[in-house]
């Protein structure tokens, strides 16, 4: 199991939930004690086969556009009903108060920074010599000089990308992944990777460069959600002030479109 130093949890869950996750003075990435439900929670097939079938409605829904909105908001919905079969909330995945917003926010911010000037100095530079194709930002093409589509498009990136995306991909799938390996570090690991693929799967509308990106970000969203004591707010912030910075920038005319 994945732990981390107990003066980590400054950034975590409110302390309701950080008490039923103390244990010999570490602070333990899992909330709910595998013991305390049986059935559908412990069940690794129930696991393998959700797994599975996400996978497969992320790939054929961004493929071919098969309902409007992406799979966000049709996921939530779906893991809602599905932690509700299992008897948890999203509250055991992390979506809870931290003990302090402003160091959640604080480290948000420089993880946002962090990540966006990675992208455009280091990897995404590196990522389009390889593959010789920028990232498609087509879908942006607008949003230069417009003050109204860039305000449309900053409470998307709020609603469905930050809270969202969060929520599908570090709240439920890394945890149901971790889930298959009974939350060891090597499931976390794997569930880290996995997840990743799939979060850059999600951004097959920008081409194969940004699927690429996206992934890696996937991994920086993940470590934030890991250090934090598995709190969903802080890749929440961490999610919307990146995505906030680079549609900033969209809308500035710095990137060509």
């Amino acid at each position: 199991m994945l732990r981390m130093p107990e003066e980590t949890s400054n950034f975590g869950c409110d302390r309701s939930v950080q008490d039923s996750e103390t244990h010999g003075g570490t602070h333990s990435l899992e909330i709910d004690d595998p013991e305390e439900r049986s059935g559908w929670k412990n069940s690794k097939f129930a696991a393998i086969i959700e797994l599975a079938l996400i996978s497969v409605f992320i790939v054929a829904q961004n493929t071919y556009k098969i309902l409007p909105l992406g799979e966000v908001p049709y996921l939530v919905v779906l893991f809602w009903l599905l932690l509700r079969l299992r008897g948890l909330k999203w509250a055991s995945l992390g979506l809870s108060k931290p003990v302090s917003w402003t160091k959640t926010i604080v480290l948000a911010m420089s993880v946002a920074v962090l990540l966006q000037v990675l992208s455009e100095f280091v990897t995404q530079p590196i990522i389009n010599y390889f593959t010789q194709q920028p990232v498609d930002l087509s879908d942006f093409a607008d949003i230069p000089g417009n003050l109204q589509l860039f305000l449309i498009y900053l409470a998307l990136i709020w609603t469905l990308a930050a809270f969202g995306e969060e929520m599908v991909y570090r709240g439920y799938i890394m945890n149901r992944t971790a889930d298959l390996g009974g939350r060891s570090a090597m499931a976390w690991a794997v569930s880290v990777i996995f997840m990743s693929v799939l979060f850059g799967v999600g951004h097959y509308y920008q081409g194969i460069s940004g699927i690429i990106g996206s992934a890696i970000s996937g991994l920086f969203f993940a470590g934030v959600y890991l250090y934090s004591g598995r709190n969903l707010w802080a890749s929440i912030l961490a999610h919307g002030f990146s995505d906030t910075i680079g549609l900033l920038l969209i809308y500035l005319g710095w990137y060509k479109i």
